[in-house]
């Protein structure tokens, strides 16, 4: 009888968690007003350390190459080394995403000698804005301090930032800080109306202000192509801008925000969850995308099924492997790139307008509107119920965009918009 890694290596086309992201605690030592999940206190069922080992035993029978702890703060568990071991010793890069905020240099030495590969460190803006989204004094000197601490402990350290209305005028600085620290590669992404985010909905960027954010990404990547050339050090170690996966779509920048020096060219090919990405909640809920909303997107729990059973079987897995341009509604469904991006990320428009589909949040459709002298605009309609990843529900209208240039026909080609 063939063993289930060779069963699954037998059939190479279907869908497999390649990627996992893994909550294993909502326990944080943060309580951010941003933050989906609404991690701070401890949920009362979370995995116990042999359920995790198991849990991990599939994701390596799965195929899954990487797998990334996630939190609150998956420091926070006493059991986090054995279970990296655990997971390293069988094939997958772990890696870790953190606030930083309680990384000391004896911790990351710890986590290093156990197996992780890498961290993140989120910083999500220079210090008054960051604290002020962290909902504490003292974390933006904490995480540069985790950034030091990662990188002298011997792991590869990369740093992301939520983009929203506090910061989206202060990533020029937040560049040149990360840069001065020594991160080599920033992760940007949206701040999206989830969990404590939802409670703030001024907070979240307008559709139309994508094409401001993604212009000064685009520039700052720019700039730091052509001081290294200037310096005689290739642009494949220079710092890097790259694009989360609810940010960004067919825009100039799309390819040179994507795309690694030397390597292939990249640019968005839709939302993966359910296909090569699973994300796993601490008590065992499981989810397509580890951001995804709860509710509408549970395919299953580990205690109840195998995690094998979830992947194939899942219902709320599969949306996204059996999805076709029909599901689109708005704008999406007759846009030229509806084939390739299917409406973008889904956890973002599900949790701004209640359902999949029809994404606001694209550079291309607020470019094309721009010309038509039209923007639209977020109205706040519901609030969030105040669970974990929870959301409420924006109304989309158009306005008026005075300034918009005249009407010229659309770039068609990936070649012609991409730089």
């Amino acid at each position: 009888m063939n063993s289930p890694r060779t069963i699954l290596a037998e059939d190479r086309d279907a869908p497999r968690p390649i990627y996992a992201v893994w909550e294993i605690t909502l326990r944080c030592d943060h309580a951010c007003e941003h933050c989906g999940s609404r991690a701070g206190p401890v949920r009362e069922d979370e995995l116990t350390t042999e359920e995790m080992f198991d849990v991990a035993d599939a994701l390596v029978r799965l195929g899954t190459r990487e797998v990334t702890l996630i939190g609150g703060e998956a420091y926070l568990r006493s059991d986090v080394y054995a279970l990296i071991e655990h997971i390293a010793k069988q094939g997958p890069r772990v890696t870790m995403q953190t606030g930083g905020r309680g990384l000391t240099a004896e911790r990351a030495k710890k986590l290093r000698a156990a197996g992780l590969a890498a961290i993140g460190v989120s910083i999500d803006g220079l210090e008054a804005t960051h604290d002020t989204l962290r909902a504490a004094p003292g974390s933006h000197a904490a995480a540069l301090r985790a950034v030091e601490n990662g990188r002298a402990a011997g792991l590869i350290v990369s740093s992301n930032s939520q983009i929203n209305r506090l910061n989206m005028h202060e990533l020029r600085g937040i560049a040149a800080e990360l840069e001065a620290a020594g991160v080599a590669v920033w992760r940007a992404q949206l701040t999206a109306a989830m969990g404590r985010a939802g409670d703030h909905p001024d907070w979240i960027l307008q559709p139309y202000m994508v094409l401001e954010v993604i212009d000064t990404l685009a520039a700052i990547q720019n700039e730091s192509y052509a001081r290294a050339r200037a310096r005689g050090v290739p642009e494949a170690r220079s710092f890097h801008v790259a694009l989360g996966n609810n940010l960004g779509y067919f825009g100039p920048h799309e390819r040179l925000l994507r795309t690694r020096p030397g390597k292939e060219d990249r640019h968005f090919t839709g939302c993966q969850a359910g296909q090569y990405v699973m994300g796993i909640e601490s008590d065992g809920t499981v989810k397509g995308c580890p951001s995804l909303p709860t509710a509408p997107y549970t395919g299953g729990n580990v205690r109840t099924m195998t995690l094998e059973d979830i992947w194939r079987h899942g219902e709320a897995m599969k949306f996204t492997r059996d999805r076709t341009i029909e599901e689109l509604w708005g704008f999406c469904r007759s846009c030229y790139y509806a084939d390739i991006c299917r409406a973008g990320c889904s956890f973002t428009t599900h949790s701004a307008l209640g359902r999949r589909g029809n994404n606001p949040f694209c550079y291309y459709r607020a470019s094309e509107l721009r010309k038509q002298g039209i923007r639209e605009e977020l109205i706040h309609a519901q609030r969030p119920p105040g669970d974990p990843y929870d959301f409420g529900r924006f109304e989309l209208q158009e306005a008026p965009w005075s300034d918009a240039p005249a009407p010229t026909q659309p770039r068609r080609s990936l070649n012609v918009i991409a730089s």
